[in-house]
């Protein structure tokens, strides 16, 4: 392309601080060092992790950073031993690595990697632990090894998916989080069997996409729970069959949950990330078997509780990341499904902004008729 084996200026979205509106900037990107992939990111969607790390709760927020980690682009060069993605493939970068070397990876228990976490999480590369964004020598962070807030980015080798290149970027750049976490959470962490009973506890993007994976498991009966009723329309396109509104009830939402299944849901996935609605999630599941997932991230330092009782009468708790599924190996799986018209993604963009446009796109965001924002890194 030109540009191999230079550093490259580009517009990128830097957060400088805490809850401070994020500042388009010219930001310095090196080249690819050894096992990593520097990608020309064509358009990125906005999460609610996003804002959960910009807002100054997360532990591991580092400032200033370059947020984003749900989109998709084009290699733009390659590192020294990179052989699974060349310049010119159209990919997802993908937080949640996969090296298929380390003891994760190799379990065949989990989708976690444990490869690059090390770095990952502390905003570096693996390689010599430096970053590969900065501002006038300025070193800025990354984050969750994918930083697609910039118009390029470098990302680790094991944390790229090479996928179709007729896929439409602008929609496929959601595989990268939401609707994977949701689809991913019924399909391979709570397996949930046709004929089945599902509560929902949140409707945003990854609990329609829950409502979605639940649809086509074959469940029975999808109640989708939020306090904001106008959601149920659109759930409806998803799959969910009823709907619930906490607010609309004095007693507890499990109790209310509980007597209307005749004892309890077969399986809940709780989609916010908030400790005591994880609670109401396991206690409305059936005994003996119910199964809950948390799918929601909740703030730093909260605790999850509730009776043993409750598993040891045979409930069970889970929790769920990416929706378990293997990144280099599942994405590209799920952009095919999408491109056979087996999965949703266009559904779920209510918003089409430009990169310049980031901070309208917060705000956006946090409006109960917004699910996804995609933003145009390069108009």
């Amino acid at each position: 392309m030109g540009t191999e084996g230079q550093v490259i200026t580009c517009k990128a979205a830097v957060a400088w601080e805490p809850n401070k509106p994020l500042v388009i900037e010219d930001v310095q990107v090196a080249p690819p060092q050894a096992g990593e992939v520097r990608v020309k990111i064509l358009y990125t969607a906005l999460c609610h992790t996003d804002a959960y790390t910009w807002s100054g709760k997360d532990p591991e927020g580092l400032f200033p950073c370059i947020l984003g980690h749900e989109a998709a682009g084009i290699v733009e060069s390659v590192g020294e031993g990179v052989t699974e993605v060349k310049p010119g493939d159209h990919v997802i970068p993908c937080y949640q690595a996969e090296c298929r070397e380390c003891k994760f990876c190799k379990s065949g228990k989990t989708n976690l990697c444990g490869k690059v976490r090390a770095a990952t999480g502390v905003g570096v590369m693996m390689n010599d632990r430096k970053s590969r964004f900065s501002i006038n020598g300025k070193p800025i962070y990354h984050f969750m090894g994918t930083s697609t807030f910039s118009q390029y980015t470098v990302v680790h080798d094991v944390s790229v998916a090479k996928i179709d290149p007729n896929a439409p970027l602008e929609k496929v750049c959601l595989l990268g989080c939401g609707v994977p976490t949701g689809l991913g959470a019924v399909w391979n962490t709570a397996k949930v069997e046709p004929g089945s009973t599902v509560a929902i506890f949140g409707l945003g993007t990854v609990g329609l996409a829950v409502a979605e994976g639940a649809k086509a498991a074959g469940a029975s009966r999808i109640i989708g729970l939020d306090i904001d009723s106008k959601k149920f329309d659109t759930a409806k396109n998803f799959g969910v069959t009823e709907f619930i509104n906490p607010n609309d009830h004095d007693k507890p939402i499990q109790q209310v949950i509980v007597d209307a299944t005749d004892g309890g849901v077969d399986y809940s996935f709780e989609c916010i990330g908030n400790v005591s609605v994880m609670r109401a999630a396991l206690e409305c599941c059936h005994k003996g078997w119910g199964t809950s997932v948390i799918v929601g991230v909740a703030a730093s330092g909260q605790e999850i509780s509730t009776r043993p009782f409750q598993l040891v009468t045979g409930r069970v708790w889970k929790g769920t990341a990416f929706g378990g599924f293997k990144s280099r190996s599942q994405v590209p799986w799920l952009v095919d499904k999408y491109m056979k018209k087996e999965i949703k993604v266009d559904e779920y963009v209510t918003h089409n902004l430009t990169l310049k446009e980031i901070n309208k796109a917060f705000d956006l965001m946090h409006d109960g008729g917004c699910l996804r924002v995609v933003l145009n890194a390069h108009e």
